[in-house]
């Protein structure tokens, strides 16, 4: 399964719905797409609820996205997880570094 990304702004937040799989294949595509807004300091909401799989290569990501985001004075937050994806990042001591909900604040449909 491929991997798709939209995004949209809302007052001064950068909304971002992740559908598909995040893997080694399609994870570098996500971080090109993503990394320049978090090295730009912006305050990232990103909707997980249409990723279906996440390796942890998908992990990756959202850690640098983090530390870009958080080094730049952004945020970064991860909203409408899975329960399969809160365990995967609560495993891995995740879950108490990046901001993570289980509940959307409006990703883009």
């Amino acid at each position: 399964m491929n991997m798709s990304v939209k995004e949209h702004q809302i007052d001064h937040k950068t909304k971002i719905s992740v559908s598909g799989e995040i893997d080694v294949y399609s994870a570098p595509e996500l971080r090109e797409t993503l990394m320049p807004k978090a090295e730009q300091g912006e305050h990232l909401e990103i909707c997980l609820k249409d990723v279906s799989y996440m390796d942890s290569t998908g992990l990756g990501v959202f850690v640098g996205l983090f530390k870009a985001a958080q080094k730049a004075g952004g945020t970064l937050k991860l909203e409408n997880l899975s329960e399969r994806l809160i365990r995967l990042f609560e495993i891995t001591g995740l879950k108490d570094i990046i901001d993570i909900s289980a509940k959307s604040e409006g990703g883009v449909q």
